[in-house]
């Protein structure tokens, strides 16, 4: 007997599948925006907003208007020079059809049309047209109106002239609807997101007024700062007491770009410094960040040195010098080189050294010019300095003691087997109820459990001394293997997963928070890199003789009595403690069955404003936001 070999497909040049125009980015959405979800959807937003900033970068518009209508249709208006019209010598059609429909396609490549664009590195209007369901592009130019319709990225019609419009106007207006059958999920753009990414391009576009309108709730908001990114420092400071009362401003054009850089002083133990090149927010810096840090740190020693702050061969340290610093550094420049497909920190060699000569010439200068706000800052740095100095010993005492050291790990860590960090994970558990289940329930190859017991220190109200006074904090640090601190280490990162597990009420709300914010202000880059999770247990088990339903949500709760009948039990789970380890594992633990949420920082400066305002010393407007929110709140333990 023999056997039938299916024939193999012939493989030849006629085999490799060519996607004409803009059909790649139909079929493959998400190379081009990164997600068809609500981050995707928003891309499409700021790729079309990025086009009117860049005309306002080049000094040719000062007013752009962003409107959402009712029906998920968004325009934006701006009054830029508007697209050119003309016939594309190369192209044979109008400019303003090859750079909607043509991938690559624009003037911010020759050098000519932009100086500085930071839509340069985004995808571009015509993916934004590929993903519409339909869009318009209206042109004033040259005292006409011309328009061009689009289905899904082709033209419905030719570019036309429809009108005239009064001498003197010019702009461009883009109306579009994305297309429902690639974003799933919906239209549903988020009003505050935008809002806060709308303030943030305003304060680092001086004099560029922008208005978002939302049709769908009746809002609107409009951003204009003269003080450009003064103003961005002082409403990041504007619930913190600072040490001087104007902010330190540069801005300076040079052969390798235009710097500018606000920096305040705050009474907090923190850093708060955001970095942005041609507008893009680079949230793992780059080589700006690094000019900044070397030249903060080395004019602020000199000074120190030079009035008597400092004797013989004392030094502050960078961490030092930024602590309490808030600070926005902010370069233009012609071709930025960026590091990784999600262009978050920037390369160009040639900007340290201007940013480094820039900080350091100006802010020589402002100590030199303002001695008593020298003094201030000086005296926080030093103060800053001793406090690492009782850090570093406090650090040095617990390492004797074995707390961290990495080759003593706490006692209560109930380790893995898994040594590879890309396998392993780490479930931070409160209290020792929940972590006997969770001991009993994992998996002990590939999954540890550290419990913790009750509330850790609010690290955004206290230094790295006393933080590390905090036995909880120490244990935690010590299962990581990181460090903290100046010796903080990711690549010595003990588990790629590192999930937060609490309970599902108020307390349990309270410890992920805490939790989340030591995160965010001494492990920053655990998140950035992806690691850190939120697990999802069950609120309720809805049980109809052997049959049961673990649910998640409200609404999964009552489609499983819908299911089983009114007869069905119900039982809320406040407690991992209230399951047994079967049911831990099955419900939150296995990774087959599991919800985890992973924590990303998408707006750093958003994230930073949010911390310092649920977890900082200010009591205004913390209480602000829990009035204004109060109704929202849907379960609440009494």
């Amino acid at each position: 007997m023999t056997a039938t070999v299916a024939k193999a497909p012939k493989y030849d040049a006629s085999s490799i599948q060519v996607l004409e125009g803009l059909e790649a980015v139909r079929r493959r959405p998400g190379m081009y925006i990164g997600s068809t979800d609500e981050r995707g959807l928003h891309h499409l937003v700021h790729e079309i907003v990025d086009n009117s900033v860049d005309e306002a970068l080049g000094g040719h518009c000062d007013h752009v208007r962003i409107t959402i209508a009712a029906d998920g249709v968004v325009t934006v208006q701006d009054n830029g020079r508007g697209i050119p019209v003309d016939k594309h010598p190369k192209m044979n059609k109008s400019a303003l059809e090859v750079i909607m429909t043509v991938l690559h396609a624009g003037g911010k490549f020759g050098g000519g049309g932009y100086k500085v664009s930071g839509g340069l590195h985004g995808v571009g209007a015509s993916v934004v047209n590929a993903l519409s369901e339909w869009m318009r592009v209206d042109v004033r130019r040259g005292g006409k109106l011309y328009s061009q319709e689009y289905a899904r990225g082709v033209p419905t019609t030719k570019v036309r002239q429809i009108g005239d419009v009064p001498a003197g106007e010019h702009g461009t207006t883009v109306a579009f609807k994305a297309d429902d059958t690639i974003f799933t999920g919906g239209l549903n753009y988020n009003f505050e997101a935008l809002t806060q990414w709308l303030r943030e391009t305003a304060y680092l576009t001086k004099g560029l007024r922008i208005t978002l309108v939302d049709e769908r709730s009746d809002r609107e908001m409009t951003f204009y700062f003269e003080g450009g990114i003064v103003s961005f420092v002082r409403h990041l400071n504007r619930n913190r007491n600072v040490v001087q009362d104007r902010p330190f401003y540069v801005s300076k054009d040079t052969p390798a770009c235009l710097v500018e850089v606000a920096l305040q002083y705050n009474d907090s133990y923190g850093e708060s410094t955001h970095t942005f090149a041609n507008n893009i927010s680079t949230v793992d810096g780059g080589t700006h960040l690094s000019g900044f840090k070397a030249a903060l740190t080395r004019t602020i020693n000199e000074y120190a040195k030079k009035n008597g702050f400092l004797k013989g061969d004392e030094s502050l340290s960078g961490e030092d010098v930024r602590e309490g610093l808030t600070a926005i550094v902010s370069i233009k420049l012609q071709e930025p080189q960026f590091e990784g497909q999600t262009k978050a920190k920037l390369g160009n060699a040639e900007v340290a050294g201007a940013v480094q000569a820039v900080v350091n010439e100006a802010l020589g200068a402002y100590l030199e010019e303002n001695p008593q706000i020298a003094r201030r800052v000086i005296e926080k740095c030093v103060n800053a300095s001793r406090a690492r100095e009782a850090a570093r010993k406090a650090r040095e005492l617990v390492q004797r003691k074995g707390g961290l050291d990495s080759f003593s790990l706490p006692g209560k860590l109930a380790d893995c087997t898994e040594r590879d960090p890309e396998q392993a994970e780490l479930y931070i558990v409160e209290g020792d109820s929940a972590g006997g289940s969770a001991k009993q329930g994992r998996d002990r190859r590939f999954q540890a459990i550290l419990p913790l017991r009750g509330k850790i220190l609010n690290v955004e109200k206290a230094r790295l001394d006393k933080i590390l006074q905090n036995n909880e904090i120490r244990t935690l640090i010590t299962a990581l293997g990181t460090s903290v601190g100046d010796q903080f280490d990711p690549s010595k990162l003990r588990y790629h997963r590192v999930i937060i597990m609490t309970d599902a009420d108020v307390d349990g709300s309270h410890i992920r928070t805490l939790l989340l914010t030591f995160f965010f202000r001494h492990l920053e880059q655990i998140v950035i890199d992806g690691h850190l999770y939120i697990a999802q247990p069950p609120l309720y088990r809805v049980k109809a003789g052997k049959k049961e339903i673990w649910t998640y949500t409200e609404r999964e709760r009552e489609e499983a009595v819908k299911e089983l009948g009114e007869r069905a039990e119900i039982q809320r789970y406040k407690g991992l403690g209230e399951m047994n380890p079967d049911q831990l594992w099955d419900t939150t633990m296995d990774p087959t069955k599991r919800t985890l949420r992973q924590v990303t920082i998408d707006d750093a400066v958003a994230a930073d404003e949010t911390f310092d305002m649920l977890m900082g010393a200010a009591v205004p407007p913390r209480k602000k936001f829990i009035q204004t929110h109060a109704r929202e709140v849907v379960n609440l333990d009494v």
